[in-house]
């Protein structure tokens, strides 16, 4: 079973990675290629849009405060992201992960947040570049857990509430973690329940789905699971 969190600063040589691969993505790739996830953007858009947030979560990270966001402007291509991901690398190379800093998430106000965040941020967007990019399992996983205890506890932020029925089991077949989600306002983790409706897929395809990235339909089974899979739950 995979520790989730990892350490902070255990997050930092797979951001390294992550973002190494996507300003590959963006050096061999066609600018003008459809991402088909991002309805309406093209690669040079995502790498754009990428390489904004890395910036923007680097001056809150040194900062410690909420910044103006703006995503879409700036001269973009593989040079300027892979700028922007240096920058995001040695701001949070120099950051205590302890300190206090705001972050959107509903879990403690500190710098470890973004740490985790970036990899997944970009994670899901080197899936959307089209990269045969393989990530770690236990990556994913972690990526599954940031979507149900980070994320969907703030969920109002940006969407309806999602009504479930009844709990829902979620499980990564590959690694073997477990997540429930029971119903409130907002849907929380607990313990296991009996009788859960149930969601099964690799860790990998778990964590797209739930951010509605086109990925094989997971299984599953009973009315809760359906809801939960349909929701909204990222920003």
């Amino acid at each position: 079973m995979t520790t989730m969190p990892f350490p902070a600063r255990d997050y930092l040589p797979v951001l390294r990675e992550l973002t190494g691969a996507f300003a590959d993505a963006l050096r061999t790739g066609d600018p003008a290629a459809p991402v088909p996830d991002c309805a309406g953007w093209t690669l040079a858009d995502l790498g754009t849009h990428l390489g904004n947030v890395h910036r923007w979560a680097a001056t809150i990270v040194t900062t410690g405060d909420v910044q103006p966001q703006n995503f879409e402007d700036g001269p973009g291509g593989a040079d300027w992201y892979a700028e922007s991901a240096q920058l995001l690398l040695e701001a949070l190379d120099a950051a205590t992960p302890e300190d206090p800093c705001w972050h959107f998430g509903g879990t403690a106000k500190t710098k470890a947040f973004w740490f985790r965040r970036q990899v997944h941020e970009t994670a899901v967007h080197l899936a959307d570049s089209g990269s045969d990019h393989v990530l770690d399992p236990a990556v994913a996983a972690d990526g599954v857990d940031e979507v149900l205890g980070t994320l969907l506890p703030r969920v109002t932020r940006w969407h309806a509430v999602p009504r479930l029925p009844g709990p829902v089991s979620l499980r990564a077949t590959d690694t073997g973690d477990v997540w429930t989600v029971h119903p409130g306002e907002p849907p929380a983790l607990g313990p296991a329940a009996s009788g859960a409706a149930t969601v099964e897929a690799p860790a990998r395809d778990l964590q797209l789905c739930l951010w509605k990235r086109t990925v094989p339909a997971p299984r599953a089974t009973g009315e809760a699971a359906e809801t939960l899979l349909a929701a909204s739950l990222t920003p």
